[in-house]
């Protein structure tokens, strides 16, 4: 039982990989907020298969904080936001995609080589995904770095903050519950913060280019 339940935790962190590579090669606003949803959903499956696997119900309770704030409350926050903002598709990346994805796969060879000697100390479960994990917080933060508008940055740093709970259900059966309550609210705010933000750079420059921050500095 306990096998099969590591290959489907398996299985799914193999699915938040795809996820994150689709992610990073996506040019439409409104798909990365579809695929940010699939990705919270993978992650409470995961988290849900680790919490059964090991009777830990704190594991429960991270799950449907995670179903709440990453499936429903976040997507919902960003739909009205992109609506607010009238915008639906990113401009080019800053690097082309086929430069990206190469990135992305040297970001994740470099991945499964650090995590192989941690993931042998850990006794998790899913001990096994801990290379992906890291792979999917190194490719947000590539995602993150190569947009140049505000949304895509924003959806790259909650795809990071996923891989990194991700990560931490895959080496240590998660995080104290304080810490991801203490997480989830501040996250929570950030994106209340960042939203705001947006609207100040869009009334401000009419776009959402954050390279025209640069013109506040030379004032």
């Amino acid at each position: 039982m306990d096998e099969l339940l590591g290959q489907l935790i398996n299985l799914l962190a193999a699915t938040q990989l795809l996820l994150v590579f689709a992610m990073i090669s996506q040019r439409r606003i409104l798909s990365l907020i579809h695929l940010f949803t699939l990705q919270g959903i993978t992650l409470v499956a995961a988290t849900v298969l680790a919490g059964h696997a090991t009777h830990q119900s704190h594991l429960y309770v991270s799950a449907g904080l995670t179903l709440v704030l990453k499936v429903l409350l976040i997507p919902w926050m960003l739909h009205r936001m992109i609506r607010r903002l009238n915008v639906r598709w990113d401009v080019e990346p800053l690097i082309n995609v086929p430069t990206t994805m190469l990135i992305g796969i040297g970001l994740v060879m470099f991945s499964f080589n650090v995590a192989q000697p941690i993931a042998q100390l850990s006794s998790s479960i899913a001990r096994g995904t801990l290379g992906i994990a890291l792979a999917c917080v190194l490719l947000s933060f590539l995602m993150m770095i190569t947009r140049s508008k505000a949304v895509p940055q924003v959806i790259g740093f909650l795809s990071m903050e996923n891989s990194l709970f991700f990560a931490a259900t895959a080496a240590t059966y998660g995080m104290p519950m304080v810490v991801e309550l203490g997480i989830a609210l501040d996250v929570l705010v950030g994106i209340l913060i960042l939203g705001v933000f947006m609207l100040q750079i869009r009334e401000q420059f009419d776009s959402l280019d954050i390279r025209h921050l640069e013109k506040l500095k030379e004032d």
